[in-house]
């Protein structure tokens, strides 16, 4: 996550984590300098990784770097940096996915999109000069949610893009990316970061609690990004508790009322709650199996682990392995089938007894 500040040294880039794809692109801005020649600077970069796993605010970073004026970008002291660090600059635009809402069109990553008049007004941007910095720089966020008009016409800009314009691209996976936009673009993907990364960056930048920071870096699988909306809006948290209780709960239940919960999850059409659900079985049984082979250092769910250990005693690994395997077989089938109910009654109907 960003962590813009005047008093970060020239050159150092304002993310945590990331270091490999910062100092490669550092390299690549200092292109000819000093006869450094290992990289160079393309006019189109796509950064992939997980949700949360911090692309944009990377993006952003290095959008920073390539608006600042002084030798070591970015400086956090100039006026391209400062404009910046307070989303004013007028060669900077970022393009989010929308949906419209009574005549209105507001930001959602989760069911907007990125739209053919979007790049349309790219387009006449991009072809204007720049009015401050040498370039001008357009960052799209979440390319996978770009519909066919967009992307169609954004291919034309990367065919023949003006010399000042250097744009950058989000997406999840390469494969939700047309593959002719990902072949004119330089691809840097954003792996998760370690652990440790994600707590000391949540004491010092966020000022997390010691015991707060660990449990949120264990959840979050390496996405910064994850932890710090979770230590913003405690009310997620209390989502995840009540996905944990849902299951014990199940656990114990009838075939009958496994499906009724089945049937009331499938009514609700809320395709991020149900991931998140999701998530939060996977990362449970997970530590099941951790603690199931003596490793219960690397788990996950640290303030719930007397029960985790209950689990572990009383089911055979066999069985948690199976369900671990249905788990990401259901997550599949939900993002390809239209038939959720049917998806929905295999979760529940497969998953692990004990006595209540």
């Amino acid at each position: 996550m960003m962590m813009a500040s005047p008093h970060q040294a020239p050159g150092a880039w304002p993310v945590y984590g990331h270091t490999w794809a910062s100092e490669y692109l550092q390299r690549a801005l200092r292109a000819g300098e000093n006869g450094v020649r290992t990289a160079r600077l393309s006019h189109a970069y796509l950064f992939l990784g997980p949700p949360q796993v911090g692309k944009t605010t990377f993006a952003r970073a290095f959008a920073t770097a390539l608006l600042c004026s002084a030798p070591e970008a970015p400086c956090h002291t100039c006026r391209h940096c400062q404009l910046m660090a307070r989303d004013t600059h007028p060669d900077f635009r970022l393009l989010q996915p929308t949906v419209k809402v009574d005549k209105e069109f507001v930001v959602d990553r989760q069911k907007g999109e990125l739209r053919v008049e979007m790049a349309e007004q790219l387009v006449r941007e991009a072809a204007l000069r720049p009015m401050e910095a040498a370039r001008k720089v357009f960052l799209i966020q979440d390319m996978h949610l770009a519909n066919l008009g967009f992307a169609n016409k954004l291919l034309k800009t990367l065919e023949e893009p003006p010399v000042h314009v250097v744009l950058l691209v989000t997406a999840r996976h390469r494969a939700e990316v047309l593959p002719t936009i990902v072949s004119r673009c330089q691809v840097i993907e954003l792996r998760p970061l370690d652990q440790d990364v994600v707590r000391v960056a949540l004491q010092q930048g966020w000022q997390a609690a010691p015991d707060e920071a660990d449990l949120l870096a264990r959840l979050a699988a390496g996405r910064l990004g994850w932890a710090v909306d979770q230590l913003r809006h405690p009310e997620r948290r209390a989502e995840r508790d009540q996905h944990l209780t849902t299951l014990w709960r199940l656990m114990a239940a009838d075939r009958l009322e496994r499906l009724r919960f089945a049937g009331e999850l499938a009514g609700q059409r809320d395709n991020q709650q149900l991931f998140s659900l999701l998530e939060v079985w996977t990362s449970w049984w997970r530590d099941v199996l951790l603690t199931q082979a003596g490793a219960t250092e690397a788990c996950s769910n640290i303030d719930a682990q007397p029960r985790i250990e209950e689990h572990a005693r009383q089911l055979e690994t066999r069985i948690v392995q199976d369900y671990v395997a249905t788990l990401k077989r259901i997550e599949g089938y939900l993002r390809h089938t239209v038939n959720v109910r049917l998806a929905l009654d295999v979760l529940v109907l497969r998953l692990p007894g004990v006595k209540a």
